[in-house]
């Protein structure tokens, strides 16, 4: 027999050489992080650096020659770093890496936050011989995440202070309303209509506050007009001059030829006033404050956060004085409205939130930059305009405006939560000759029409949703209903199905006068 040929064997595979140092370091300057190798041993000022790659010394400001010998605490600015790292160590298996995230320091002396982790390297019998630590720049990802936290913020601070604003227009437009029922009866007392119409003043500058509140949660109404900036601040420049008294001198440096800009002037001048009031009272020796305009393009890339301006073409106003300057803890909560530094009593906390308010109901934007003992500089961003100015006159407003008398009869149907406002309006318009018939909500409103003999002729309601279905209803029943909107800032709305000379907007809190000379124009129509 013949003897079956021998099989052959598979081949071994040849086993893997370890790389070359020279590899593992290419192997290292490739990744995108930094990277460090140190020693086990944990001295005062942390573990001996052995190996730096490039991406860690771009990133430190070191060479790698530098690096090697010193002790890696010379990058953590925070001591707790290295409690961390102390109590890491001290475990026997250093089974999980060690993570972190904190602020460290470059050789220059600047400092970036970044985010760093720590993993044992073991030999053939498992014992630590070294560490490898990785690092990673995380400065951009932290300041976004401070600026979406301080976006959020401000938002909700604003959506409170419009809830806020609501309730006191409802109080303001009581207290108002009475004065002006009372003044007319008090003309022969001058004592009492002197304090009829300091109650007025009051409940006036009240509602400038609770503009103030609504210009922070962007809602306040604008009436935005085309202006020329320059002769704006040339405008207001001796009363600011005025405001600044003697605790510094006011300097204009304005750029000629400059595009035009939309805003409201009335609301832009208390921008102008509430940036050279918080200027003067930063204000020490020869202080100055200077007032400064030119143009500024921002270009595709150049806006990497989300609150920096949107590409485009800007007028650039900056405020900038020399006073104390601020930290930045306080430049953090700089807009926030309630946020002073000034003692008990000295300021409201609203003066920056309505800057902010403003300028961004505006389409601009504003930032603020201030160094302790140096001093400050807020910067304003609004878009341009290629359309010619407007200069309107705003009349004068009397104190306490006069009660027209319309002598109506119409059937009025007033619905209002506030129970005091609801009585106060109706009480008013039955004094002055009109069926007025009073409901807290639309379905008490509507039970309250459907049992008046003669059909409702003008409803006075917030035209929210449910405030809008009563309408409907009433109109199918009284095709010729005027509808007057007694609203909140931010609900001026336009009925689509109703003509446009039956129906108007009259934001609160409103004077008397204006709510009888709106029911009289509506059913004049």
């Amino acid at each position: 027999m013949k003897k079956s040929p021998k099989t052959r064997g598979a081949r071994k595979p040849r086993a893997a050489r370890p790389p070359s140092s020279a590899q593992l370091a290419a192997a290292l300057n490739s990744l995108g992080e930094g990277v460090i190798v140190v020693g086990r041993k944990l001295l005062k000022d942390g573990l001996i650096i052995e190996y730096a790659n490039e991406n860690f010394c771009r990133m430190s400001g070191y060479t790698a020659d530098e690096l090697t010998g010193q002790a890696h605490g010379l990058l953590h600015v925070d001591r707790g770093d290295r409690v961390r790292l102390a109590q890491w160590l001290r475990a026997r298996q250093l089974q999980q890496p060690l993570a972190g995230e904190s602020t460290l320091r470059r050789k220059d002396g600047s400092t970036f936050s970044g985010a760093w982790l720590f993993s044992p390297i073991k030999n053939a019998r498992g014992e630590v011989q070294q560490l490898v630590a990785s690092y990673r720049d995380t400065t951009e990802r932290r300041g976004q995440m401070e600026i979406e936290g301080h976006n959020q913020r401000m938002e909700a601070v604003g959506r409170l202070s419009g809830g806020v604003a609501h309730d006191f227009n409802n109080l303001l437009s009581v207290i108002n309303g009475y004065c002006e029922m009372l003044a007319p009866e008090l003309v022969g007392h001058p004592d009492a209509l002197h304090s009829v119409t300091e109650i007025h003043n009051a409940g006036r500058k009240a509602s400038n506050l609770t503009r103030q509140l609504l210009a922070f949660g962007r809602r306040q109404p604008m009436v935005p007009r085309v202006i020329d900036i320059n002769r704006f601040i040339e405008e207001n420049a001796e009363g600011l001059t005025r405001l600044l008294g003697d605790k510094g001198k006011l300097e204009l440096e304005l750029e000629s030829g400059l595009p035009h800009v939309r805003t409201d002037p009335v609301q832009f001048q208390q921008v102008l006033l509430n940036l050279t009031l918080n200027a003067r009272d930063a204000l020490h020796d020869r202080g100055r404050v200077t007032i400064s305009t030119t143009t500024r393009e921002i270009k595709a890339g150049q806006n990497r956060r989300a609150t920096d301006a949107a590409p485009g073409r800007y007028v650039m106003l900056t405020v900038t004085d020399n006073g104390t300057g601020m930290d930045r803890d306080t430049l953090g909560r700089l807009f926030e409205p309630f946020f002073t530094t000034k003692p008990s009593g000295k300021g409201s906390g609203l003066g920056l939130a309505t800057v902010y308010g403003v300028v961004q109901q505006s389409g601009g934007f504003i930032s603020a930059r201030s160094e302790l003992l140096v001093g400050s500089t807020f910067e304003i961003l609004l878009p341009e305009v290629n359309e010619p100015a407007e200069y309107p006159v705003n009349a004068p407003t009397p104190a306490i405006p006069a009660l027209p008398e319309t002598r109506g009869h119409e059937v009025v149907l007033i619905v209002e939560e506030d129970e005091v406002l609801r009585k106060m309006v109706a009480g008013m318009l039955t004094a002055d000759g009109y069926r007025a018939l009073d409901a807290a909500n639309s379905t008490e409103g509507k039970s309250r029409a459907a049992t008046s003999p003669k059909p409702v002729r003008i409803l006075v309601v917030n035209l929210t949703p449910e405030g809008e279905k009563l309408a409907r209803t009433l109109h199918k029943a009284e095709p010729d209903l005027r509808v007057l909107n007694a609203c909140n800032h931010n609900a001026q709305r336009t009925l689509r199905w109703l003509p446009v000379e039956h129906q108007m907007s009259l934001p609160k809190p409103f004077a008397l006068s204006e709510l009888l000379r709106a029911v009289r124009r509506l059913l004049d129509a």
